[in-house]
């Protein structure tokens, strides 16, 4: 009998997760140093890249939201702007609805400034704008893949190279939309996935074997690193009519990589 989840061509790995053993549970004092700002409207997080935003079945301090909402003692927090697991950087949550329905209306007009940082494999020559629509990878194994296809929504990517060595280029990116995987798909699409993407890298199904069998030699020579070398340097709102920019530096991981191929990441300004 197959899993929900398993029927057809392409596979969710939620089945296959559930299998994957204990969760990743934050410790109050963690979540404590994770604090970049606070004050009576928002809470900002830097979020290390092995940490699930959304809410999860494994109790409140399972997830970002449900760590903050436990931490601040209110009823509910809101997720205002989100990274994927394996992405780490700048998280915003909005302490009431009416912070978080102005911070997403501003988001939604563009008024939000993101920039990333991204260690790309191979060499990308100069300043490079993607703009190809993305949608749902319907070829994919992995059913929440993204891919530009034709019928896809609009979606603007600028990559900036600002060190290349050892066959690696590490990129300042700023995003224009803010579609489901975005910059990996974009980054794919150009030749030149991010290191440690299991999704967006050589082979979708690097992560239907990760999700299977954990982190081993095997996966890390093919990707180099346990996650996707993606780190969300800054949220500026002041377009957005607050004061506030939100910055957080390159994690240790990411540092450590490009020490380690020649990657000058000194000139990454986060904005």
């Amino acid at each position: 009998m197959k899993e929900p989840g398993q029927e057809g061509p392409r596979a969710s790995a939620w089945p296959r997760r559930l299998k994957q053993g204990p969760a990743r549970i934050i410790a109050p004092e963690e979540l404590e140093s994770w604090v970049v700002f606070e004050d009576d409207r928002v809470v900002v997080v830097n979020k290390p890249g092995d940490v699930v935003c959304h809410p999860s079945k494994h109790g409140p301090w399972s997830s970002l939201v449900g760590a903050a909402r436990t931490r601040s003692g209110l009823e509910t927090i809101h997720l205002v702007f989100r990274l994927d697991r394996e992405t780490s950087g700048v998280v915003v949550l909005a302490k009431d609805p009416r912070m978080a329905s102005r911070l997403q209306k501003a988001m939604q007009d563009r008024r939000v400034g993101k920039t990333y940082a991204a260690i790309l494999t191979g060499t990308l020559g100069g300043e490079t704008v993607v703009d190809q629509p993305l949608g749902d990878d319907t070829a994919s194994p992995v059913f929440m893949k993204s891919a530009v296809v034709p019928e896809g929504q609009p979606s603007v990517t600028r990559f900036d190279p600002v060190s290349v060595a050892g066959g690696f280029t590490l990129v300042r990116v700023t995003t224009e939309t803010g579609r489901k995987h975005q910059i990996r798909a974009h980054a794919q699409w150009l030749g030149h996935p991010i290191v440690g993407d299991k999704i967006y890298g050589p082979d979708a199904r690097l992560y239907l074997d990760f999700i299977d069998k954990g982190w081993g030699p095997d996966l890390e020579r093919v990707l180099l690193l346990p996650r996707q070398a993606l780190h969300c340097l800054a949220i500026d709102l002041r377009e957005a009519g607050l004061p506030l920019v939100f910055r957080a530096p390159l994690p240790a991981d990411m540092a450590s990589f490009c020490a380690a191929k020649g990657l000058e990441a000194a000139g990454l300004s986060p904005g």
